[in-house]
Parts: structure tokens; sequence; C-alpha cells
């Protein structure tokens, strides 16, 4: 097992860690289409559409040719929330990660580096408006690449981000997800972060029943931890 360390970003891991996070996103659209295949509504489209174009023009090859361009379509639409969300945050916080998360008070971004290459990413920013009482961290961008999962690195990545917002006082680390990340579904359950509740971004995910999970990990008090 190759061994790894953690510290925190550098400018110099920049083009390194943009590169595993799109790399990262993207490796889920295989399972976005297979999801989107099991769904109801798509597998009556699937058969609808060609049964219609049969009747409608006596033709078995026209209505396989509409079921060709069905897959085509379906494919796109599974791919296109996931392209459009990388090709968003790398125009918001991942444009300059020293600038969002670096420079923010209460906040980081840390790498996990095997053999001089950034093989693991992870960041932490303050919730804006957390509820009444509460201070809480969003963990966000945990990525690991493909090569070195199975080591433990993504656990030690959730592990020092929780460590910092001990450390920082926060009450409470929240996240989200996708419903088809089902890795990173079942280590943050293993970690012991419960689920708060279920959303769709926008109508495109509703469409293709791509949910985002809630989590959080309640941290205990500075007077419960003295206990």
């Amino acid at each position: 097992m190759a061994s790894f360390h953690i510290r925190p970003f550098q400018e110099r891991d920049y083009d390194q860690v943009v590169d595993l996070f799109s790399r990262g996103l993207k490796e889920h659209i295989p399972n976005a289409f297979r999801h989107l295949l099991t769904l109801p509504r798509t597998i009556l489209l699937l058969i609808g559409v060609p049964l219609a174009t049969v009747l409608v023009s006596g033709s078995w090859m026209l209505a396989v040719l509409c079921n060709f361009f069905l897959f085509g379509f379906l494919q796109l639409l599974a791919s296109y929330p996931w392209k459009k969300y990388v090709s968003e945050c790398l125009h918001t916080d991942m444009a300059d990660i020293t600038k969002s998360y670096l420079s923010v008070c209460g906040s980081g971004f840390w790498v996990a580096e095997s053999g001089g290459q950034v093989v693991g990413i992870v960041g932490g920013l303050p919730v804006k408006d957390p509820p009444l009482g509460r201070k809480q961290l969003q963990l966000f961008r945990l990525s690991v690449s493909s090569q070195h999962r199975g080591q433990g690195i993504a656990k030690a990545l959730v592990r020092t981000v929780l460590q910092f917002a001990r450390d920082q006082g926060y009450s409470d680390v929240v996240l989200e997800t996708g419903l088809v990340q089902r890795d990173a579904v079942s280590l943050y359950y293993s970690m012991g972060f419960q689920k708060t509740g279920e959303s769709f971004m926008n109508t495109l995910t509703w469409l293709v029943d791509i949910s985002v999970i809630h989590f959080i990990y309640p941290l205990p008090s500075a007077q419960e931890r003295e206990l």
C-alpha cells in the first residue's frame, strides 16, 4: 500500500487539483446514465416511441433508428448536469482556491500527496446562514484519484476536516453529495454522518433523478469534550 500524507493546499498544486476534481466528477456520468435507464419514465419512453413510430410509419427500421437516437439523447441528458457543475465550480470557488478557501477565516483546503503527486483533495468553508445557535463548516470537493482508492485516503481527508472543525469551534460539519455517488454516500454513513434531507438542484436533475443528499456530523462542544 502506497504511503500518503495530507497537507494544506499550495499554489503549485493547482493544475493537479483541478484535473483530479474534474475527472473525479465526470467518472459518475456512466452511473448516472445507467440510473436514468432504470427509471420507469425512461423505460416507457424507450418502449413507447418505437411502438408509436411503427404504428405511424409501419417501419421497424425507423423504430430502431429512433431508439438509437434516444439512447444518444439520454446519454447527453445524463452527462450534462455533471459537466455543467464542473464548469460552474471551475468559474467560482475552484478558479482561485487560495482566495476562496485559504483567505477566508475558519476555512481550509487540503491535499493528499503520494509520490510527489496530488492524489486526493478536500475543502471546507463556513456556512453563511447556519441554524440559530450553530456554527457550521461545509465540506466541499472531496475527491481521490481512481488509482489510489481503497487506501483510506478519503477517510483521512474527511477526518482532517472534522479535526479542523473541532479546533475552530464549529458545532457541525455539513455536506451534500449526489445519490449516484454511492461510494461517497457509504463513506459518510460509515463515518457517522447523518442524513438530514434530499433535494434536487434544478428541474434537469429532477428529470434524470439525480438527487442531492444532505448530511450532518454534529461535533461535541468544548465543555462536552472536557467531561
